[in-house]
């Protein structure tokens, strides 16, 4: 069974860290994870960075643009990871946009995360139906999950179609905005996260945007199963650097 989903049969919710590989430092990678498990966190998205990253807020891109500096590339950030299951044991998870990966070779790329100990892939460009008729057997040949979006516009039918051919979890997006732009989740927000719960879907939900203290943490993992941070943790490491990790997790729960 995947690291993925052992976690989620866990009783508890899932904290789940997002930052951008090489950032703020090339080499920070490694140290990175290995801190943030120690300290707690369920699964970490490692972002690898893009020059064009459409569903990133200010925050996100000012990362990926500063990694993207540092000289981060796909294959470093594979060599950055080749020993990272020695000390490890969470689900990492990569997510990016889709070039990068088609540049590398999308077979190539998946059989490289698997040697190396990837659970899964976040590819917000990479569409559903493409997926599924293109790339499945890929990532199933290579036991990757891939996750999918969905936000709150996303139709009852797509959200079924993405739930079908998915596996792991569902990331749902808490608003149609881009990272880092919420404050906070209103009733609005509310009422979403509880009809998607009502939907029953066979894949449970982890919500992203929007996230960045204990309160919305809570909030968002009322109806569903986790809940992603990723700018409020990056803004961290902008002013903190990544010296001081355990005192935001700290922050969350």
């Amino acid at each position: 069974m995947n690291r993925i989903e052992q976690k989620l049969q866990e009783d508890k919710k899932i904290l789940s860290i997002y930052f951008s590989a090489g950032f703020p430092n090339l080499n920070d990678t490694a140290s990175m994870i290995q801190e943030l498990e120690k300290n707690g966190v369920d699964l970490i998205e490692i972002g690898l960075p893009f020059s064009d990253p459409l569903a990133d807020g200010p925050t996100i891109q000012a990362s990926s643009t500063a990694a993207l500096q540092n000289g981060m590339t796909t294959q470093i950030l594979f060599d950055q990871l080749k020993d990272i299951r020695k000390t490890v044991s969470i689900p990492l998870i990569i997510m990016g946009y889709f070039n990068p990966m088609l540049q590398y070779g999308v077979e190539a790329f998946c059989q490289k995360c698997a040697e190396i100990g990837i659970d899964g892939l976040i590819i917000p460009d990479l569409p559903v139906a493409v997926y599924a008729e293109e790339y499945k057997a890929i990532f199933d040949k290579y036991g990757l999950i891939n996750i999918f979006l969905i936000t709150p516009q996303t139709s009852d039918e797509r959200i079924r179609f993405i739930d079908s051919v998915s596996s792991g979890f569902i990331y749902m997006v808490s608003s149609a905005s881009v990272t880092g732009s919420s404050a906070g989740f209103g009733n609005v927000q509310e009422d979403y996260f509880k009809r998607i719960a009502d939907m029953n879907l066979k894949n449970p939900q982890i919500v992203g945007f929007g996230i960045n203290n204990a309160e919305t943490f809570n909030q968002a993992t009322q109806y569903a199963k986790g809940a992603i941070i990723g700018s409020a943790f990056i803004k961290h490491l902008s002013e903190e650097g990544s010296g001081k990790i355990a005192d935001f997790v700290k922050t969350v729960r």
